[in-house]
């Protein structure tokens, strides 16, 4: 159960990262369905948690989240990463992005799969590339960062990504949007956690900005968006 951040309303008010310039920002994202995989129409969320330091070394976080009433798993995951850029991406802001994820649909994606397709004509060798769209969307947004991609096993106590999934779920079964960044309850969800027994392990620190390894530059989007 993910309590309401403190202060905040039931209209989720978006909170500005437009003139925050951190260094590093880190983002922890995940996805929902619920009845993943079965017929009929099945809701999904995607949501996640983003991290940066202000001046003094002040941790800041702020959450998003997303939904779709007919959706997958693997929709969502893409949904989760490119809401993410999008957020920060406004007014031109060009940060270093540790983003973390327990989809290995979207990690190896983004870190070995689209270049292939780009290289095929945004074409895979087994057929059609399933949700092209979003590939190409996520790319064009991620393009203006430099960004890492780190996989994570899901539902392992890992402390964020077990609050990005709840984010998602809760907005999968709500049908909600934050409708950008908003205050998080991450602290307040984290020491509920722990009264009950969860998540002994501590969250892991605002990555440190000299230890950044850049990803490989994504491909270029050609005419053949469009198609």
């Amino acid at each position: 159960m993910i309590p309401r951040p403190k202060g905040s309303d039931s209209s989720n008010s978006p909170v500005s990262v437009e003139s925050v310039r951190p260094s590093s920002i880190a983002v922890y994202a995940d996805e929902s369905c619920l009845g993943n995989g079965r017929e009929g129409e099945n809701p999904g969320g995607a949501a996640g948690l983003i991290e940066y330091f202000q001046p003094g070394r002040v941790v800041v976080r702020r959450d998003y989240w997303l939904s779709e009433p007919a959706t997958t798993n693997n929709r969502m995951a893409l949904r989760s990463a490119i809401e993410a850029f999008r957020v920060l991406s406004a007014k031109g802001n060009r940060l270093r992005v540790f983003f973390t994820s327990d989809s290995e649909y979207l990690v190896r994606g983004m870190t070995t799969w689209v270049r292939d397709w780009a290289a095929r004509n945004w074409r895979r060798k087994g057929g059609v590339i399933l949700n092209l769209e979003l590939w190409q969307e996520l790319v064009e947004v991620a393009s203006r960062h430099e960004h890492a991609w780190r996989w994570v096993r899901g539902h392992a106590e890992h402390p964020q990504n077990e609050y990005a999934n709840d984010l998602a779920v809760r907005a999968a079964r709500e049908l909600s949007s934050s409708g950008g960044a908003v205050a998080s309850g991450f602290d307040d969800w984290l020491r509920g956690a722990r009264e009950r027994g969860r998540m002994r392990t501590e969250p892991d620190g605002v990555p440190d900005a000299g230890k950044f390894r850049r990803g490989a530059t994504l491909p270029g989007l050609s005419e053949s968006r469009l198609l």
